[in-house]
């Protein structure tokens, strides 16, 4: 929960016959909806056109007052729930994609984030190419129509030996559906079968939303064409022997009941809560979750330590993730209309509180005075995964050293900032045990800066220099 922007998430549909996909593609947006809560669109294809609509907020507002029913019936569509990683908060940031180009009408929609994306745009200016938007998603689009000679497959192969950094996108022509992950497989990306339909998606969460049986991941470096003529893979060349997901899918981003990579996040975050009640124990009246992401961990924490499992914190559910505003301000203000502490429960009590991570520290140090101005008596912090060291640049906006309390603070000056009676932290060892269920290598780049793709082409800050 603790002040993390996350990427996006992508959902896309192919059906046989005309039909109104926009529909399954609204429903599976809602269920990634915790992927990106500042803008969302939907794009169809009918009648070898291509229509759409994007607007700002959460997808039941975007497409309130008919606008879902605007949208015409048609056999594909797509996608897209965004948090601006690149690109500014804006409506002409939104995505879907959609442009005519060599390949006539093509939509696309991602999630991840680009390095590279200044050097590719520069060349591209200088080939007369044209950009409206500031986001690495049009640099995928325009390269992708650069480099096809009308096949937009070929368009795609090209395109991906270009690209650095993270990228799950969900592509619409006006006969194909095409799912693409990037060679490291740093973000997410599965498909399904429904009624002899296939659905791509961010998550399994989705697919259920939508009654969809789980067909398989995309695998990392693999493009999938769906057309009249069923599912057909296609292998990006020189992909790595070991992948890169990000561990923050099973730390934070994903839904707790989505399974990716055959692995259950709702069982991760459990084994995590039970690895810090084992490794790092403490005399407490009750165990909490900083909801909703810390609620299946402190769970885990309760079973394995036998203190009580009681809830300190009521979130109200209708106010979004708190990370996901753009600005820090934004973020540190809407904490007090999100969540308060429950006094009866917590008054004179000592009190276990798990959350996933820490980054700023500011959310923390907020929640912690809560608890303590609502009469608790000790506030001890267990968080499920390692202290955060590094900027990540792959669909994280971590973006420098400066945002990170474990970048400069050891872990006593953490907890002394925070004004906790403790806190402790599961090692990276501890939690690639959690998921070590998962059919995947992971990136840990946010904890020891080793990172599946070089960083170079982002500026380094002022700390960053003096650390190293």
């Amino acid at each position: 929960m603790e002040e993390k922007h996350e990427e996006c998430g992508v959902f896309g549909v192919y059906s046989q016959e005309s039909r109104n996909v926009a529909h399954t593609v609204y429903y599976g947006l809602y269920a990634l909806q915790h992927r990106g809560q500042e803008s969302c669109g939907i794009a169809v294809s009918y009648a070898n056109k291509i229509s759409y609509y994007k607007g700002m907020g959460l997808v039941p507002d975007v497409f309130a007052d008919g606008m879902l029913e605007k949208l015409p019936d048609g056999d594909i569509a797509i996608g897209h729930v965004r948090y601006s990683t690149t690109g500014a908060s804006q409506l002409l940031n939104a995505q879907p994609v959609v442009f005519t180009g060599k390949c006539g009408k093509v939509a696309v929609a991602h999630n991840g984030n680009l390095t590279n994306t200044k050097q590719l745009r520069d060349e591209l200016i200088a080939q007369n190419a044209v950009f409206q938007t500031s986001i690495d998603s049009e640099v995928i689009a325009i390269l992708i129509n650069s480099l096809s000679d009308g096949d937009i497959l070929t368009g795609i192969k090209r395109a991906c030996t270009k690209f650095k950094g993270s990228y799950a996108l969900v592509i619409m022509t006006t006969d194909k559906l095409i799912a693409v992950r990037d060679p490291h497989g740093i973000r997410p990306l599965c498909i399904g079968t429904i009624d002899g339909e296939v659905v791509a998606a961010s998550e399994t969460c989705a697919l259920d939303a939508v009654g969809a049986n789980f067909l398989r991941d995309v695998k990392p470096g693999e493009i999938v064409v769906i057309d009249s003529t069923g599912i057909h893979s296609h292998m990006m060349d020189g992909v790595p022997k070991k992948s890169s997901m990000c561990i923050f899918e099973y730390v934070y981003f994903a839904r707790h009941d989505s399974v990716m990579e055959g692995y259950s996040v709702y069982e991760a975050r459990k084994l995590a809560g039970k690895l810090l009640a084992k490794n790092y124990p403490v005399e407490a009246d009750m165990v909490s979750g900083v909801p909703d992401s810390g609620n299946v961990a402190a769970r885990g924490y309760s079973e394995e330590s036998g203190t009580p499992f009681v809830e300190a914190l009521a979130r109200n559910r209708y106010v979004g993730r708190t990370f996901i505003q753009p600005e820090q301000s934004q973020r540190e203000d809407s904490l007090s209309v999100k969540m308060n502490a429950l006094r009866g429960n917590v008054r004179g009590k000592r009190i276990v509180l798990i959350d996933d991570s820490i980054v700023r520290g500011t959310t923390m140090r907020k929640i912690i005075k809560m608890l303590r101005d609502a009469g608790a008596k000790e506030v001890h912090i267990r968080i499920c995964s390692p202290v955060i060291k590094h900027p990540c640049h792959l669909g994280i906006d971590i973006q420098t050293y400066s945002q990170l309390i474990g970048a400069y603070k050891s872990e006593e000056q953490i907890c002394e900032s925070l004004g906790a009676d403790s806190v402790k932290y599961l090692t990276v060892e501890q939690l690639l045990s959690t998921c070590e269920g998962a059919k995947t290598g992971f990136c840990l780049g946010c904890f020891n800066g080793e990172y599946p793709y070089p960083m170079h082409d982002y500026e380094v800050d002022e700390l960053k220099i003096n650390k190293h």
